[in-house]
């Protein structure tokens, strides 16, 4: 492997994305490089002066089948893979002059397939071939090659170039490795888009770096302040991708967010993205403590906020409506660390603002959820699974105790069903007036999530009890007792159902079977 600085001779220019390039091709012409290019590359050159020689008159083979073929030919290839050291005979026998240089970013697939009406010819004509084989040549023959696909390189390049020091042997393994992700990111892509099977044997997945800061501070910090972080943005088939992304949220003020805040503040959104009612979520490490529907958003706010106030402090607080003068009022004297809502009025982030470090963000409006795929890391491998999303209806309900529940008890039923999904497991959920009263999440055991439920719970007031997996046993309902637990929607499932049954029956609870289990361990 050659580690010393190179100089650059010849220079294959052949490029989709043509910003910048016109200004660092006058670069290489005025230091006696050779540029060689491709149709609308060259064009694009010779229309400002710059001497190009056409890729048909180097390789001495016209463009031909609608350009589908032009740089797969030996005197592009072997002059960009070839080694210096021990292959100059054979290129000189075969008249292959060395090309020491590699500009080309790659056919637009991904803007195609986000057009609305791109037909399957059309996106397959977006897919490159020759491109991708430049790049991977002249990455993989770094040690003589120097590879650009990325825009913002070219100054770092021509600056090297400028000096008359060559290019250094770390620059062109660093500009290598960003070539094979640029390649590996669009292959992914483009497999993503044809692959018609929810679990593929191989899995190609492409990420970008989102840069939520400066390059050396991309997240505040990670799960603790001494733990570094990033966050990266996938890259899907516009079809097969959750139509909602954090990322894409704008961030109007605030400190820089860290990974805690990112996660809290999705699964915030997540548990919001069940109502189309106005919705509060309050969300206190990774789990809500608070949810609730109104007629208005200001009280959707205060009811949630109140369902457990002393959990909200330091939280995340989603809304699925406008914030308002009112709401930021409300807001104003209380610590919490993220406000998302899909718009704010100027009034009341002229509030907002004297909380310098509150971070806000607004999401526009929230798309319903969707049945796409989701996956969790486990150290180096990744599961996936399709996104929990089973609705749940009166019509899907299963009365199973001698007392039916009432209209209201249903509806509430209902309204916490949504919530415990989204409850680390195991979860119980109690509600009433469409407003979670007590939330008992990640605990070993189910009656001790029941016991933390109710506990958080005001039990003088009649409410309804959600459970995310059946009741192993009994001792779950006998905890009930005087609890003001009215009506309980559960999976059902146990072997002792008819045991958890008699219990209800003891005590005048209504109970009903959803038949579908909602464990959420991740």
């Amino acid at each position: 492997m050659n580690t010393q600085p190179t100089t650059v001779k010849r220079a294959l220019l052949s490029v989709s994305d043509k910003t910048g390039l016109v200004e660092f091709a006058e670069i290489l012409v005025s230091l006696g490089i050779e540029i060689i290019s491709t149709g609308g590359t060259a064009r694009l050159l010779e229309s400002k002066g710059i001497a190009v020689l056409p890729v048909e008159h180097y390789t001495h083979i016209p463009e031909m089948m609608d350009g589908r073929v032009k740089t797969m030919h030996p005197a592009i290839t072997g002059g960009i893979l070839g080694l210096r050291d021990r292959h100059a005979t054979d290129a000189e026998s075969h008249q292959i002059p060395w090309i020491d240089l590699v500009v080309c970013n790659l056919y637009p697939f991904a803007k195609t397939i986000e057009k609305v009406g791109t037909t399957l010819d059309e996106a397959v004509e977006q897919i490159d071939i020759g491109g991708p084989t430049m790049l991977r040549s002249a990455a993989k023959n770094f040690g003589w090659v120097t590879v650009l696909v990325d825009i913002a390189d070219y100054s770092i390049v021509a600056d090297s170039l400028v000096s008359g020091k060559g290019i250094p042997f770390t620059l062109r393994k660093k500009l290598a490795t960003k070539a094979f992700a640029h390649t590996g990111a669009y292959d992914a892509l483009i497999h993503r888009y044809l692959n018609e099977e929810h679990f593929p044997l191989e899995l190609p997945l492409s990420f970008d770096l989102h840069e939520a800061g400066n390059s050396e501070n991309l997240l505040r910090y990670g799960e603790n302040p001494h733990q570094k972080a990033a966050v990266y943005k996938g890259r899907t088939a516009k079809d097969k991708a959750d139509p909602f992304s954090l990322l894409d949220c704008k961030v109007l003020q605030g400190k820089q967010l860290s990974f805690n805040n990112l996660g809290d503040t999705y699964g915030a959104i997540d548990t919001l993205r069940e109502f189309t009612e106005p919705a509060c979520v309050v969300v206190k490490h990774a789990s809500p403590c608070g949810v609730s529907l109104a007629k208005e958003p200001l009280e959707a706010l205060k009811k949630a906020f109140m369902a457990d106030s002393l959990s909200a402090f330091g939280g995340i607080v989603s809304l699925n409506r406008p914030c308002d003068e009112a709401m930021a009022s409300y807001l104003a004297p209380i610590f919490f660390e993220v406000l998302t809502a899909p718009s704010f009025t100027d009034a009341a982030m002229a509030i907002l603002k004297k909380k310098k470090n509150l971070r806000v963000l607004e999401t526009g409006k929230l798309p319903l959820q969707t049945n796409h795929i989701v996956g969790r890391f486990i150290g180096n491998d990744l599961l996936l699974q399709e996104k929990d999303y089973a609705p749940i209806s009166a019509s899907d309900l299963k009365v199973v105790t001698d007392r039916a529940p009432s209209k209201k008890e249903v509806e509430n039923m209902l309204f916490a069903w949504k919530v415990v999904k989204h409850v680390k497991s195991n979860a119980i959920v109690t509600a009433a007036d469409m407003t979670t009263c007590g939330i008992g999440g990640g605990q070993v055991s189910r009656v001790d999530a029941t016991k933390i439920a109710i506990m958080k719970s005001d039990t003088t007031k009649p409410m309804v009890l959600a459970s995310d997996a059946f009741f192993p046993f009994r001792d779950n309902i006998d905890a009930l007792e005087s609890s003001g637990v009215t009506a309980i929607i559960q999976p059902g499932g146990s072997i002792r159902d008819q045991e958890v049954i008699v219990a209800c029956n003891e005590l005048n609870i209504a109970m009903v079977f959803t038949g579908t289990r909602s464990f959420l361990h991740g």
